[in-house]
């Protein structure tokens, strides 16, 4: 049997598994958005300190993204896939399991290091896939993000809401465990002749850098009783992110590429993604805490947790074809119109929030056209760093 041929016989057991990983990450990651207001009430922690089961899993995939990416170009991705699972695995556990707020933590960041497996479940259907089909598996991977967070919202939401959030968190650590499994039978080897060295003390320093920045801006109260402490703190940010760019322009496999921000197009998309990536997260933060509040406070619905998590949907389904209708329109439109376009759409979003009334019967609607305008303008990063649109392409060059 030829190499080809054993390809395709692998196939169709390998792109369901390929998905379903995919999925069950982006599940996994949307457990912190819905119960930030359910975790303060059940560890008796400030709100402030429930978001950090949110920060912690992005802030650790963050990281894990590159490691994973320079790990999975090697010859071990597919121990790197299962040695991830099991730490994802072993991560829901701890969230699971009758301990103290700082091991949720723990967990939490566990959990995110799953978010890098979506890149390597590319690279695995780009290497074991015939070439046509291997390009619809990955844009199949690349939008089950959404699709998982659909599902993800309101389930773990409703778990919540009928058992408390050890239960929504068990619900993670049951399909976590059917992942590792999944992968332990289906993901292939990666081909020979490949090497991979990863910047291990780089990684390290971009993770202290990185925390401490998040940290300062979760914090806001630091800025006005500790002034001093706030500023050092930040300053020692700022050297750690300064050393780990110089490393990184100095090493030969590093972890990202910095020096292709350079050129003008790429330096303008990851700008336009970090700027967006910020409102997005603002924004699922937000719309979660806004919705539970009491109307007594002065603001929000005075929701349960389970139809906070429905308001969630619009956002995850409008985002889904977002980015499938996203391809289209741009062989119509200039990607800087596009994009300009896709940030009034947002902006009209949180202005349709800010202007929304207390009642909720009087605001339903608003909510459904806020999130549904917030996700139709989800950005977009594969391709946004080479316009599609020939007049484009042509003032590029």
């Amino acid at each position: 049997m030829t190499g080809r041929t054993q390809e395709r016989s692998e196939a169709p057991l390998l792109v369901p598994a390929l998905v379903f990983i995919a999925l069950v990450v982006a599940v996994v990651a949307s457990l912190g958005t819905p119960l930030i207001t359910s975790v303060a009430t059940t560890f008796h922690v400030s709100l402030d300190s429930a978001q950090w089961t949110l920060t912690v899993a992005l802030l650790s995939g963050a990281v894990a993204t590159p490691v994973l990416g320079r790990l999975g170009a090697g010859p071990h991705r597919r121990a790197a896939i299962l040695a991830t699972l099991a730490v994802v695995v072993a991560g829901s556990a701890l969230t699971v399991l009758p301990l103290p707020f700082a091991w949720l933590l723990i967990g939490r960041a566990a959990q995110g290091v799953g978010l890098a497996l979506t890149a390597l479940m590319m690279g695995v259907a780009r290497d074991h896939l015939p070439e046509e089909r291997s390009t619809a598996t990955i844009a199949l991977v690349s939008v089950v993000s959404i699709i998982g967070a659909g599902v993800g919202y309101p389930l773990t939401a409703l778990l919540a809401e009928i058992g408390g959030v050890r239960a929504a968190y068990g619900f993670g650590l049951f399909v976590t465990a059917v992942a590792f499994l999944t992968a332990w039978r289906s993901m292939p080897a990666a081909p020979e002749g490949r090497s991979a060295r990863v910047n291990a003390a780089g990684a390290l320093v971009l993770a202290g850098g990185l925390f401490l920045v998040l940290f300062l801006a979760g914090r806001p109260s630091l800025w006005s009783r500790h002034l001093a402490g706030a500023v050092i703190l930040a300053v020692v940010a700022v050297l750690l992110l300064c050393v780990w760019t110089a490393s990184e322009l100095r090493s030969k496999t590093p972890l990202i590429d910095v020096r292709a921000v350079r050129h003008p197009a790429v330096a303008g998309a990851n700008i336009a993604m970090f700027v967006g990536g910020s409102g997005m997260y603002l924004l699922l933060t937000l719309i979660t805490r806004y919705a539970q509040t009491p109307p007594g406070a002065g603001y929000g619905f005075g929701l349960t947790t389970f139809v906070a998590g429905l308001v969630l949907v619009p956002f995850s389904v409008l985002g889904f074809v977002a980015g499938r209708l996203t391809p289209r329109v741009r062989t119509l439109i200039d990607a800087p119109f596009l994009l300009a376009g896709s940030a009034v759409v947002v902006g009209g979003g949180f202005v349709l929030f800010a202007a929304a009334g207390r009642t909720w019967p009087n605001c339903s609607s608003r909510w459904v056209c806020w999130a549904s305008a917030s996700a139709a303008s989800r950005p977009r990063c594969p391709e946004s760093s080479w316009p599609s649109h020939p007049r484009a392409r042509r003032r590029a060059r």
